[in-house]
């Protein structure tokens, strides 16, 4: 079967791409996702496309204030399509997204503008960019909605909206609009009653933005949400972290706007906490449990209110006249403030003495570590000479080795006597007059 020209078209221009694509740097290739890759041209070619490109956006820029958007926006894409790599383009791109902002849906405009961040990330326009977003997203969470097909109102999703604010968080992390974005990202799921993701949307915005407006508002909030969860129910978790983040919002802020409102909520929180342990209080010195049952009301002592810590009082006095070893036996924990019933009118027991002397006070202190000189001389050691044999020499003052006593010192050891063997006569030397002593007699054995 014969293969026509135009059948081998498509064979060509797959072999002429993949070509490009391979021979031209990454950096030099248009990236516009989604769209045929293009090269940058080279130096005189991008005057050229410079000097058109500017005189399209002039013409553009005539028909959007003359009104004539749908004008002005076909030049704009047709800069952004034929010149991409011009500095026109970027400004092309930038007013092709505000006419989108201005007659399109909000999702379309958000991503209009992400195109344009995601291209030309060095242009001027870059924050401006950002607070368009931003703009855009906080009308998706105030509810605005937008135009579908059929030209009918609807309501962005609240998962969506989230996804704006995250894009933004990202495009912009240190911008002044990270910090708003993740704040609305906490309402957001605030509003949609998940208290464990709203907390963690609002501890992002205190680790990561401690110093704005917005951190000390989330601390407050952290604060809020928990409590309101208590009362819902008897976690005592949640009391714990309601107070855990009212005082650090007190302690960070001591002068913020919240205070007085979170110095109520913690009292809210103390009175509630105080009552659920004396609850369980209640209910240990029924069942006969009198080291739990002093345990709670001391914590009911230490947060409650006068009229739950006067009950708590009354109740624990009952325990140690009914009980009193088992009240001893509560000891402390970590953590906790146990009220002493004996601290309460202790000046005017019998036995009371008063507080220490001074001497006795610093005697009962701990020993002090040496932090420095303080005039503290080392003792010098002098190395002294070391004997050669035991008992040849004595150490001297100063000596690190003490003197050995006279019977660990070793004794000498008996030279070992001659064996019993016949001895030879010495040969007489040449030249010597000494006279020779004659051998021995042997003895024959018995």
């Amino acid at each position: 079967m014969k293969i026509t020209h135009l059948a081998r078209l498509p064979v060509f221009l797959a072999c002429a791409v993949s070509f490009i694509s391979l021979s031209t740097p990454a950096s030099a290739i248009w990236p516009f996702s989604g769209k045929k890759e293009k090269v940058a041209p080279m130096a005189s070619e991008r005057e050229v496309q410079e000097s058109a490109a500017a005189a399209m956006l002039a013409d553009a820029q005539d028909a959007h204030i003359a009104g004539k958007t749908g004008r002005a926006q076909g030049y704009y894409q047709a800069i952004m399509k034929q010149y991409p790599f011009t500095k026109s383009a970027a400004e092309a791109s930038f007013q092709n997204a505000l006419i989108i902002r201005h007659v399109g849906k909000m999702d379309d405009a958000f991503d209009a503008f992400q195109d344009f961040i995601r291209i030309y990330p060095d242009s001027p326009r870059f924050s401006e960019a950002v607070e368009k977003q931003y703009e855009i997203a906080e009308e998706a969470k105030g509810g605005k909605k937008q135009r579908g097909l059929l030209l009918i109102p609807k309501k962005m999703n609240s998962s969506d909206v989230i996804g704006f604010y995250e894009k933004i968080i990202k495009n912009a992390p240190f911008g002044k609009y990270a910090p708003l974005a993740q704040f609305s990202i906490a309402e957001i799921q605030q509003d949609m009653k998940e208290k464990d993701k709203a907390i963690a949307a609002y501890q992002k915005v205190v680790e990561n933005y401690p110093n704005t407006s917005q951190a000390a508002e989330a601390q407050f909030r952290i604060g809020s949400i928990s409590n309101i969860a208590a009362q819902r129910s008897e976690d005592a978790s949640n009391l714990l972290a309601a107070r855990d983040a009212l005082r650090t919002y007190i302690a960070s802020n001591p002068g913020g706007e919240r205070k007085d409102e979170t110095e109520q909520i913690l009292r809210q929180v103390n009175t509630a906490e105080a009552n659920q342990s004396l609850t369980v209080a209640k209910f240990y010195k029924r069942i006969g449990k009198t080291p739990a049952a002093a345990i709670y009301l001391n914590e009911a002592l230490k947060f409650g209110s006068p009229e739950v810590s006067a009950e708590a009082r009354t109740l624990l006095a009952e325990l140690a006249a009914e009980d009193p070893d088992g009240v001893s036996k509560a000891k402390k924990g970590p953590g906790q403030d146990y009220t002493a019933l004996t601290a309460e009118n202790l000046k005017s027991r019998d036995d009371y003495v008063g507080p220490l002397a001074p001497e006795l006070a610093r005697l009962s202190q701990k020993p002090k570590m040496r932090t420095g000189d303080e005039g503290f001389m080392p003792i010098p050691l002098q190395e002294p000479t070391l004997p050669l044999r035991p008992g040849a020499a004595t150490p001297g003052a100063g000596s690190l080795l003490p003197p050995v006593p006279e019977m660990e010192k070793p004794a000498l050891l008996p030279v070992p006597a001659a064996p019993n063997r016949p001895m030879t006569p010495p040969v007489p030397v040449p030249g010597n007059n000494l006279p020779v002593p004659p051998p021995p007699t042997l003895k024959p054995a018995s």
